[in-house]
């Protein structure tokens, strides 16, 4: 566990040892939270720090750009412990192409007004000496206390990001959209997620035994497909989460992501959902994607609109593009109401298909004009509103 560690600041030489494979892959991870366009010159730099602890020597790369912060750290021969930044992407740049064998880092504290101070790495044949800047005017990382801790499933949470971040906002200037919305409900923890033109929902059950402290906030879109890779190799089980008013922390073993939370009330969507419908379509969703990719190739020429032509046991897609071409192609369905004709964007109902795993998917359709609500057929605790089309004659 490296939550809540102590800042080490050592005025005698940082001398470690590790495998360069091992450094490039955490170097990779943590650089993803460094600035491209720091307001602080430190903050284009990634902190080192060499360390002793019960189980040995430890390496600690750390990136963060005030909004996001990323920790990782592994196991490495220390022989002094110390600290301090250095250059994210030269750092990057020259570890990626040494040759799979041990690196030896050391570095000694600068006396200089500038507080600067040179690490040097040795690899085989290579030696390079890189000039970073002292660790203690690296910003800290908010620590928040355990009483607002949340265990969570690793695999559900997975599952509740896969499902619903698709639909976020990806125009930064509608901000509490750009996230994810997480709100404690009786059954579990309620993902979602709202472009204006389509809602994701997915609820993920309660673990047994385990208490829900009461959740309503919503995390940038980032952190959580920072999150989302990090959580792909994560050997552990349970994700534990802390959180207070504008921040949150993932932890996981020997990493730990720090994130601000967006601020601003999140739309009511439940309002959204209408509570019955007058049609029902099901239809294979392999099938059903399949004719939506090839009729998308058209739709993509024409503001990617594709026409849904309902009968009692088929369903026409229809492309016109004019100048370009037109397209049509059926594919056997289940109706349950009457005939109708409305229109979709195709990405939006593409999307929330590739992200469930069900046989079968099932459309609830009102009028041309009105709300329809995707669901998987198996019984997942997901759904998918997305606004229709008005068609011109």
């Amino acid at each position: 566990m490296i939550y809540g560690y102590l800042r080490i600041h050592s005025v005698f030489a940082m001398k470690v040892s590790c495998p360069q494979s091992l450094f490039n892959q955490h170097l990779g991870l943590v650089s993803r939270a460094v600035a491209s366009r720091p307001v602080q010159p430190i903050l284009a730099n990634i902190l080192v720090e060499a360390g002793l602890g019960e189980e040995g020597g430890y390496l600690r790369l750390i990136g963060y750009d005030l909004e996001l912060g990323i920790v990782s750290q592994f196991p490495a021969h220390v022989v002094e412990p110390g600290a301090l930044t250095l250059p994210s992407r030269l750092l990057g740049d020259i570890v990626s192409r040494l040759p799979n064998l041990d690196i030896d880092l050391s570095s000694q504290d600068d006396d200089s007004p500038d507080t600067s101070s040179v690490l040097t790495l040795e690899c085989g044949a290579g030696s390079y000496q890189i000039r970073g800047l002292g660790a203690q005017d690296f910003p800290a990382l908010p620590e928040l206390p355990e009483d607002q801790s949340l265990y969570l499933s690793t695999d559900q949470f997975l599952q509740g990001i896969k499902t619903t971040l698709f639909a976020a906002a990806t125009d930064e200037s509608k901000q509490i959209l750009t996230g994810v919305h997480l709100k404690t409900q009786k059954e579990g923890l309620e993902f979602a997620t709202t472009d204006g033109h389509r809602l994701a929902l997915m609820q993920t059950p309660a673990n047994p035994g385990i208490p829900v402290p009461q959740l309503d906030l919503t995390i940038p879109g980032r952190t959580l497909r920072e999150l989302e890779r990090m959580l792909a190799n994560s050997p552990a089980d349970t994700l534990e989460a802390r959180f207070d008013r504008g921040q949150i922390v993932f932890i996981m073993p020997d990493q730990t992501l720090t994130s601000r939370l967006l601020e601003g009330q999140y739309p009511n969507y439940p309002l959204l959902l209408p509570k019955d419908f007058s049609r029902r379509v099901v239809m294979q969703r392999k099938e059903f994607i399949s004719v939506l990719e090839r009729i998308a190739v058209l739709a993509s020429q024409k503001n990617n609109i594709v026409r849904m032509e309902l009968t009692a046991d088929r369903m026409a897609l229809c492309v016109d593009a004019p100048d370009v071409g037109s397209g049509r192609e059926e594919l056997d369905v289940q109706l349950t109401g009457e005939d109708l004709i409305i229109a979709f964007n195709v990405k939006y109902l593409m999307e929330p298909l590739k992200v469930v795993d069900s046989l079968d998917v099932q459309l609830n359709l009102n009028g041309p004009l009105n709300p329809a609500v995707l669901k998987p057929v198996d019984g997942s605790d997901a759904q998918f509103l997305v606004m229709p089309v008005q068609l011109r004659n």
